[in-house]
Formats: structure tokens, sequence, C-alpha cells
């Protein structure tokens, strides 16, 4: 297929890039600041867009057979919530003037129900820190929810993606659409290598076509 990614040079943007040209997808790597982006494959092309303008989107998308969307203005960013809606509405926007009918784009954990009709961000414990970028995630998805026009997919990551290290590759997820995934320990957690997996697998396979899931071990 040929994908555009935007996001290419974030936490989660990066090994979904590596995951994708592992199973032989030409991809458009699209971030702001091109010069980490790994261009070493054939596969791979850069491309510098600012994201918050649904033309440059538009122009840099149209063509491919899917977009997937791992855009985060940055957990440290102080006007996270309005950049982040901004940003991914611009993104929406773009991805449909481009003509492109698939779209993924990666939420956050914080609208997922640990309870009927409570969502982890509502809950007491819920790091302060994160709460307006978690809060901004989940008012996106309710926007989401109400496009028609774009074969859409949210993924919300575990509760727990943990950073990348030596061995975290396994393949092996479940998944599940409202609520988080549990273990044995009543953890939900996910290494951020197979998060990627999960998005190339829903790509290839469109299992969660206009529906938000959720992955984890």
């Amino acid at each position: 297929m040929k994908i555009a990614l935007i996001g290419a040079t974030g936490f989660v943007g990066t090994h979904v890039l590596t995951e994708l040209v592992s199973r032989g997808h030409q991809v458009t790597a699209i971030a702001r600041n091109t010069d980490k982006i790994d261009t070493g494959s054939e596969l791979v092309t850069a491309k510098s867009v600012d994201v918050t303008d649904a033309d440059a989107v538009a122009a840099a998308v149209a063509g491919h057979d899917a977009v997937i969307s791992t855009f985060n203005p940055g957990w440290a960013n102080p006007n996270i919530y309005d950049d982040f809606i901004a940003g991914a509405k611009a993104i929406q926007a773009g991805v449909k003037k481009g003509g492109v009918k698939r779209f993924l784009t990666v939420g956050g954990a914080g609208s997922l129900e640990i309870q009927p009709g409570l969502q982890l961000v509502d809950t007491p414990n819920f790091p302060a820190e994160y709460k307006p970028g978690a809060t901004a995630a989940r008012d996106y998805l309710n926007i989401l929810r109400t496009e028609t026009e774009l074969d859409w997919t949210f993924l919300s990551p575990a509760i727990e993606m943990s950073p990348a290290h030596p061995g975290a590759r396994t393949g092996k997820y479940r998944t599940s659409l409202d609520t988080p995934v549990f273990d044995e320990h009543h953890r939900s957690k996910l290494s951020v290598e197979d998060t990627a997996i999960a998005i190339a697998d829903e790509i290839e396979q469109g299992n969660f076509i206009r529906k938000r899931f959720t992955a984890a071990y």
C-alpha cells in the first residue's frame, strides 16, 4: 500500500514507520521537521508539512491508499488541549480534501470506560499533568464519531504503553472497543512496538472501520 504517516518522528510514529516499511509498504513520512526521518529505505519519502494547514495536508496525502495520524502537539505544551483539537480537525479535513478514504488516528486511553459510564480521564487518580491532552483526545473522538465520509478508525493505546526496550516486539495483543484490555494482574499494557503492529494490522485488515478500538496484552 501507499501510506501517508503523519507524526513520523514521534514516539509512536517512529515505530509505526519501521513496522510499515518492514511489511513492504511505501510510506510518505510527514513531520514538521524531517531531519530525524530515516530515508535510507527506498520505500520512505520524507515530507515537511504544517499539519494545522488542511490544504497542506490535502496536498501531501493525495494519491495515498491510507493516512495514519500519530499527531500529538506535545505533552509539555501548555496549550495542548486547543492545539490537539485544532490539529486533529485540520488533519481530518485535509484527508477528506485530499481524496483519501481510509484514515486511522491514534488518540489516548483516557476515553476508555473502566466501568459503565465512567471514563478513565474522569477518575480521581488520573494524573493531572496528562488530563488536558487526554481530554482533548476524548473530545476529538466524539467529533470523529460524527464523520460520515471517511472510513476512520481511532486507536486508544493501552493504559500503560511502555517505552521501547529489547524484545518488546512480540506480535501478540488482544483488542477491545470501548473498555481496556486487562491482563491477569489487572494491568492494561502494550509495548510501543506491538502498538505499531496493531496499527499496521488494522490498516491492512480493516477490522474496526468507523470504530474506536484498543489493544493490550
